[in-house]
């Protein structure tokens, strides 16, 4: 084992130097030395052959083992392969979705832009409107105003001629009665006026037939001395 150890060094140093023979010249006491030594180990591992035997036995159990794991870390190991290369292409597509949602933002932002400049314009244009229509309800608030105060105006003025006409009217009706009283007085004058005139003129007629009966005995000589 102690050859197999300095074998193995020496090879090392021989791979690491430049100049192998020069290494192997240097060594060479030691490897009379170490095989002198091996001698005594191999007689040593002869006696203790079976117990290597079951070291064997267990070490293939641990390489199982090993093989497993190796197994299990390979598996590990894809799976991190397959991870990293899907975090690749995930880097990838969010890489053209970062260019494409700025891309998407850059077309927001100027359709933002111009649907801030067409709001501002239909402000403007709303703005000058309120303002138009509010001149317009002043003037026709003034004109209502006016139109109030003239309706009030007539209205007064009507009540004015309402209370006018109804003394008027009560004056009429003092009038009318006051004429139709005048003539009722006056008709009953007249009345009381015919009645003594019939009565007169009853008593006239009355007075020429006594006249008439009075004057025919006169009449009758009359017409004798006439004959």
């Amino acid at each position: 084992m102690a050859v197999f150890g300095t074998l193995l060094t020496i090879k090392l140093e021989m791979t690491a130097t430049t100049d192998p023979m020069e290494s192997l010249l240097s060594n060479f006491d030691q490897i009379y030395e170490d095989f002198k030594s091996s001698i005594a180990e191999i007689k040593l591992l002869r006696s203790n052959c079976n117990g290597e035997i079951k070291k064997r036995e267990a070490l293939e159990i641990t390489c199982h083992s090993l093989k497993q794991e190796n197994e299990r870390l390979t598996k590990l190991y894809t799976v991190s392969l397959n991870n990293l290369a899907d975090q690749l292409e995930y880097h990838s597509k969010c890489q053209i979705m970062k260019e494409e949602h700025k891309k998407v933002n850059n077309e927001h932002r100027t359709k933002e832009d111009e649907l801030r400049r067409a709001i501002d314009s239909l402000k403007e244009d709303y703005s000058k409107k309120i303002k138009d229509l509010e001149s317009q309800i002043s003037g026709l608030l003034l004109e209502k105003a006016t139109n109030e105060a003239t309706l009030d105006h007539l209205r007064q003025d009507l009540v004015a001629h309402k209370t006018h006409m109804q003394t008027l009217a009560t004056r009429l009706d003092q009038v009318h009665f006051d004429v139709e009283s005048k003539y009722n007085l006056e008709i009953q004058d007249l009345k009381d006026c015919l009645l003594l005139e019939q009565e007169e003129k009853n008593e006239l007629n009355k007075k020429l037939q006594d006249l008439e009966k009075e004057c025919m005995p006169f009449s009758f000589v009359c017409d004798i001395f006439m004959v």
